[in-house]
């Protein structure tokens, strides 16, 4: 039996998988069973931004496993107070939980805005969140996720949670009030298409937020860890948030979650009001000091920006070169779409057929989510894959 009929006989089917199976991983690249090689520009969904199996980090989890595992919370634990310090002193953040993903990241800081609201008046519960956003499956992060798909069969959703258009200020405006607890948005939302915020509606939602004392959560699950070409995306925008959840690429593979919140919010999570036994662990917070020693070094993130922009130069040409098919590029950093007059599935699979590995977003985005030590050389490889894929859907 392989790994296709074990997974059908076996696994609960939640994904509608690619008919691959990969069993090696090195820089940019990915290596099925049958020893092919794909260029993978997804990073595992901006997951492994260092690239795959990265040395510094691999080792840091070595070393790490065979010390010590896991520990309860009960205790201290030297890696998460040094990642705590790491993501504090690089950031505005004052204190750091961490949990185990995005999706527990994001509930703990509902939470957190919920507690923060209700110390102040029994009725200041509500979270303004806006439509198209994704934050996750668990059932608050589903509830102010503004997508219906993604909470279709599930309800009754979070009460409390209303939605606003994303860069529009005036409609945050006809939903925010004394009640208003927190205001949940993505500064690049992903899943809603790589649409960036507009720097006046980030600017907006602060100002907005402090006026009815509400908390203010960036959600840098996707756009955190030098995604965008800064640390983090808001340092686009010069607005600090109250709270920052992160995920994905903290730990290049490894499982980990984390709030981050400043000295308004920090201190209203007290012992006994929220807990995570996984969140923090040895390991994970091991890989996370490799994985912001790495992404702090020197030039690392002008780096980045420097191959963002190049890889959206690259993308332009080949949108002017196929006006029938694509319609524009957005993003930040190497976190880029290609917005597609046509549903992308197809495309996306005849470029995984072809050895390059992207995905589509919102039913019509192309992502490009590269490993950000991807060289010029890889993306010029990648697009000419693309490009062959596009002039046969064009024919």
């Amino acid at each position: 039996m392989d790994v296709f009929e074990k997974t059908e006989k076996y696994v609960m089917k939640t994904y509608n998988r690619y008919p691959v199976s990969f069993v090696k991983g090195e820089g940019c690249w990915l290596y099925d069973d049958k020893g092919r090689k794909y260029l993978d520009m997804l990073a595992g969904i901006a997951v492994c931004n260092l690239g795959h199996c990265h040395p510094r980090v691999s080792e840091a989890v070595c070393e790490q496993a065979k010390r010590l595992i896991h520990v309860s919370n009960l205790f201290h634990i030297e890696t998460q107070a040094e990642l705590a310090r790491l993501i504090c002193e690089n950031s505005f953040g004052d204190k750091v939980f961490f949990c185990n993903s995005g999706a527990e990241a994001n509930e703990g800081a509902i939470k957190l805005a919920r507690r923060y609201g209700t110390e102040k008046r029994e009725d200041k519960y509500e979270i303004v969140a806006f439509r198209q956003s994704f934050h996750g499956r668990t059932m608050a992060a589903v509830s102010v996720t503004g997508q219906g798909k993604y909470s279709e069969g599930f309800g009754p959703m979070l009460s409390g949670v209303k939605f606003a258009d994303f860069n529009d200020l005036s409609s945050v405006e006809s939903v925010i009030s004394e009640r208003t607890a927190g205001i949940i948005v993505e500064p690049v939302q992903g899943e809603g298409g790589v649409i960036p915020a507009e720097g006046e509606f980030l600017k907006g939602l602060r100002e907005i937020a402090d006026s009815v004392d509400a908390v203010l959560i960036f959600d840098e699950v996707q756009t955190g860890i030098g995604r965008t070409g800064k640390l983090f995306a808001y340092q686009h925008y010069g607005v600090e948030p109250d709270v920052m959840t992160l995920a994905k690429a903290l730990g290049n593979g490894v499982p980990i979650g984390a709030i981050v919140a400043n000295e308004k919010a920090a201190d209203v999570l007290k012992p006994g009001l929220h807990a995570s036994t996984f969140g923090g662990n040895p390991l994970s917070t091991a890989a996370g000091i490799a994985v912001m020693e790495e992404v702090l070094k020197p030039g690392f993130l002008e780096e980045v920006e420097e191959k963002g922009s190049y890889l959206k130069k690259r993308l332009e040409e080949i949108v002017e070169e196929f006006p029938n098919l694509l319609d524009g590029v957005r993003g930040k950093g190497l976190m880029l779409g290609v917005v597609c007059k046509v549903s992308c599935g197809d495309i996306v699979m005849t470029a995984l057929e072809r050895g390059l590995i992207i995905n589509c977003t919102a039913g019509n985005v192309l992502r490009f989510v590269p490993p950000l030590i991807i060289t010029k050389e890889e993306m010029d490889y990648g697009l000419e894959i693309l490009r062959g894929v596009l002039k046969e859907h064009a024919d």
